[in-house]
């Protein structure tokens, strides 16, 4: 079978093309972390946009770890299919994709494009670990052996603060104007975030570089906030074979993704954008409260289905929703725990959000991992299910749900196989000597990146945890959800 690429335009069905011509698209979006996420979401929003607007907003997709999706995309012109799983299923050629860079291979190309005046937005979705910061107090690790280099330049930068600030420099000295860096991670006030890092970056170079680097950035840089919302499991090949039937091509760079998506930014931009509010997306002055019922609602139940159904040996989500006492969890997670904490917007039905997200969980056409959402758990916990749990005691509350899903993660890592977590050396050894559930839970609170220094020290919390991690240990997923 043929691959997919612009030969393959003109012999595509209609409905299936892209929306707009890629060939004639121009670049002006460089985006840090191009997954299967990005291309679903944000490039997908892009797409519809541009075609509704106008506009050079192709984008250069830049990855960071390793060659994968270039080699996926870069034989197909940077086409690729997406293909949305639901009560039916359809498939859509992308084209928004215009380049495509590895960044540990290609680092002054990179910088070289940070630089250019026709870059006026650079976008980011490289996971919670990929900002290199402590997730307790929001400071870039300056003890990170790849931040201490980037620092100390003389080569490429390797982490993602460090190519912005370096190719903010190079945008400096070039006199390119003005450029916005919009995080799209699942942090809360990622752009602030953001900011912080990009500032704590130029604090640690040298006063006579930094300093007017700093200035210029102040002057000539926003950071907008974002909130993004769209389940993207990982592809299978069975998603690559069907995409291939309906296409009549080979495509290697499928992604597969739910019809349900949202995007909210905060519309502060230094340069321009595209008009995505044609697409669907919510343009507002005020991030904080979706991004807030997002990450607590949906994000925190995610993780604690996850390793929950990861415990009770469901590998996919919707398994693990099959399972009553699981998605009795879920749903008093949500309405117990996480509703009361929530600064809802005017107008907002969040018992309908409530619904619609189990609605999506259930979906069983996305053959969505457990172990999947279960990576990264260190990165994840603060901004899922520690603010939630933080605001209920505050409020004199048992947050009980909640505590289960931190139980069900230490649970996790204290015995999988295998944990794909930054910091899973550490977690191996924390618990390697821990007997008991109560042992694992000292063991682990000690990691104040993580928890911080009050929560570990709040008797309840402990409580509460411990009793969750004796019930998953003595009687399993089963008596833990029981109830």
């Amino acid at each position: 079978m043929p691959r997919l690429g612009f030969a393959a335009l003109a012999d595509l069905p209609a409905a299936h093309r892209p929306l707009v011509d890629p060939r004639a698209l121009g670049t002006g979006i460089v985006h840090l972390g191009i997954g299967a996420f990005h291309r679903a979401h944000q490039a997908v929003f892009t797409e519809e946009a541009v075609a509704a607007a106008g506009g050079d907003w192709g984008i250069c997709g830049v990855t960071q770890r390793s060659r994968g999706v270039i080699d996926q995309l870069r034989p197909q012109d940077g086409l690729y299919a997406v293909l949305v799983r639901g009560e039916q299923t359809s498939v859509r050629v992308a084209g928004a994709v215009r380049d495509l860079l590895f960044a540990a291979e290609e680092g002054e190309r990179l910088q070289a494009l940070l630089a250019a005046p026709a870059t006026r937005l650079v976008t980011l979705t490289v996971t919670e670990k990929g900002y290199r910061h402590d997730p307790a107090t929001g400071r870039l690790r300056l003890s990170d052996p790849d931040v201490a280099a980037d620092l100390a330049g003389g080569a490429p930068p390797r982490t993602v603060v460090g190519q912005l600030v370096r190719g903010l420099q190079a945008r400096r000295a070039a006199d390119a104007g003005p450029i916005t860096l919009l995080s799209c991670d699942n942090l809360p006030a990622n752009g602030e975030v953001l900011r912080g890092l990009v500032s704590d970056f130029c604090a640690a170079l040298p006063a006579a570089e930094g300093e007017p680097l700093a200035a210029w950035i102040g002057e000539s840089v926003s950071f907008p906030s974002s909130m993004v919302d769209r389940i993207v499991p990982a592809t299978t090949d069975d998603d690559r074979a069907e995409a291939a039937r309906l296409l009549g091509f080979s495509d290697e760079g499928v992604v597969v993704t739910e019809p349900f998506r949202q995007w909210v930014v905060e519309d502060r931009f230094a340069a321009g954008r595209p008009a995505w509010e044609r697409a669907g997306a919510v343009l507002t002055g005020d991030v904080a409260p979706y991004e807030a019922m997002k990450l607590r609602l949906l994000n925190g139940s995610h993780s604690t289905l996850a390793y929950l159904g990861a415990l009770a040996g469901h590998e996919h989500v919707a398994d693990a929703m099959a399972d009553p006492g699981i998605a009795g969890v879920v749903a008093h997670l949500m309405a117990d725990d996480v509703e009361p904490t929530l600064a809802v917007p005017d107008g907002y039905d969040v018992a309908a959000y409530q619904r619609e997200l189990i609605e999506r969980f259930h979906n069983p056409a996305l053959r969505h991992r457990t172990v999947q959402i279960a990576m990264d758990g260190t990165q994840k916990l603060p901004q899922r299910l520690l603010g939630t749990i933080r605001d209920r005691l505050a409020a004199g509350a048992e947050p009980r749900w909640a505590c289960l899903g931190v139980a069900a993660w230490m649970r996790y890592v204290w015995t999988a196989p295998a944990v794909d977590d930054p910091m899973a050396d550490r977690l191996r050894t924390l618990t390697a000597d821990a007997a008991t559930p109560r042992a694992v839970v000292e063991a682990l609170l000690s990691l104040e990146e993580v928890f911080g220094a009050e929560l570990p020290a709040d008797g309840r919390f402990r409580d509460l945890v411990t009793d969750s991690l004796e019930a998953l240990m003595k009687g399993g997923v089963a008596a833990a959800t029981a109830g």
